[in-house]
């Protein structure tokens, strides 16, 4: 215990409305489930003293005929019952009324929200190994500092550049992922100024340890005045920017952005900094109206990203390619088979296109030389064996 008390209880001791109901919640399930758990460990003690091996009073009372007790069942079976069907309703309404998506609808247990209380919008991308704030509403943003004024409601819209992530800040609120390529929501608030940690609670690689950031709370001339000072004193987010800072680094000080590309955290949901790639979206909407074909040139035309030029080594060269069809390997291993099938069957087409070409005892044919008698029949098996043979001559694409 005297160890312990150098730890900080956050998690029993948040600073945010969102946090605290959490945290009533994990008390009132251990509390209900101690009603069954202190009874068992007392009894064990209990038992083991009463019938060990030296308390020869307690063979008089051993009853080898026993096998049921009403009393005793009924107290097995409905405790335990009873304290499930509370952690049900307690975990259903937790469920629901703590629902990351779901908007606040109060500051605290005494202060509902109104319209008075304006949202505080940030935009949250998790990095290797650093986190990128965006604060749309001032056009700012912040790498590993979080601040935010106490008693507003607070909507993260979250995402990843490549790496899963789970955002948490255990003063304000529980843990939510982030995952690349997909925006999660979490709504929170923080109610009591001070200094505090974030973090992220899942392994994404080697600067992972280092991955935090510090989450501020102040009051509104304060946030005010810091508002300020990073549009004073920052620096500028464009994309190009964006993707030098979007290269792996460890312990990345705090950086101000006093500008920000505001297309920007789109972007990145979407998977589409860097210049020339198609946006998922674009995609998707592509993929909805019927998929590509003569009517989407248009749209794909301009891209560059990937398209003459690749990363890394080329799969089919470093000439343009272009997808006629998409396989799996075994479909590619079987048309290939085929293909070698048809090549076989196509040269023994073309040994037997002419069926009077052949040793019949008086020797082969003189080259260049052509009996009458053969090219008469020839001639007329000519018009059903000529196809054939000019398809086996054509040579075949292959997708």
């Amino acid at each position: 215990m005297a160890v312990l008390a150098g730890c900080e209880a956050v998690v029993l001791a948040p600073a945010g409305d969102i946090a605290i109901q959490q945290r009533d919640l994990l008390v009132f399930s251990v509390l209900l489930m101690l009603i069954v758990i202190v009874p068992v460990m007392v009894l064990t003690v209990w038992f083991a003293w009463k019938y060990r091996a030296s308390n020869k009073a307690v063979e008089k009372e051993h009853d080898p005929d026993w096998d049921h007790s009403t009393h005793l069942e009924l107290v097995i079976w409905a405790v335990p019952l009873l304290i499930i069907i509370c952690l049900g309703a307690v975990t259903w309404t937790g469920t629901h009324l703590l629902d990351p998506y779901r908007p606040l609808d109060r500051i605290d247990e005494s202060q509902a929200v109104t319209e008075d209380h304006k949202t505080l919008q940030v935009e949250v991308v998790a990095m290797d190994w650093k986190w990128l704030f965006i604060y749309p509403e001032y056009g700012i943003a912040t790498v590993n500092e979080l601040v935010a004024p106490v008693d507003r409601p607070i909507r993260f819209h979250i995402t990843s550049t490549g790496v899963m992530n789970s955002f948490y800040v255990p003063a304000m609120a529980g843990q939510i992922y982030a995952m690349p390529g997909m925006e999660t929501k979490l709504h929170a608030v923080i109610n009591r100024p001070g200094d505090y940690v974030g973090f992220s609670a899942n392994f994404s690689g080697d600067g992972f340890s280092h991955m935090r950031f510090a989450a501020r709370g102040v009051d509104d001339a304060g946030f005010d005045q810091w508002v300020a000072k990073v549009r004073a004193e920052g620096q500028v987010l464009d994309r190009e920017t964006y993707l030098e800072l979007e290269k792996p680094s460890e312990k990345v000080p705090v950086i101000h952005y006093s500008q920000v590309d505001t297309m920007l955290f789109d972007a990145v949901v979407n998977m589409c900094v860097t210049p020339g790639k198609m946006c998922m979206g674009e995609m998707m909407d592509i993929d909805r109206k019927g998929g590509l074909g003569v009517a989407a040139v248009n749209n794909t035309w301009p891209l560059v990203y990937d398209k003459f030029a690749r990363r890394g080594d080329a799969v089919f060269g470093s000439g343009e390619s272009y997808v006629m069809q998409v396989c799996t390997p075994l479909q590619a291993e079987r048309a290939a088979i085929e293909a070698n099938l048809r090549r076989q069957q196509n040269a023994q087409t073309l040994v037997r296109a002419d069926p009077f070409n052949r040793l019949t005892g008086a020797a082969l044919v003189a080259p260049g030389k052509v009996p009458e008698a053969v090219a008469v029949n020839a001639a007329q098996a000519g018009p059903q064996t000529l196809p054939a043979v000019a398809a086996s001559l054509t040579p075949a694409s292959q997708s």
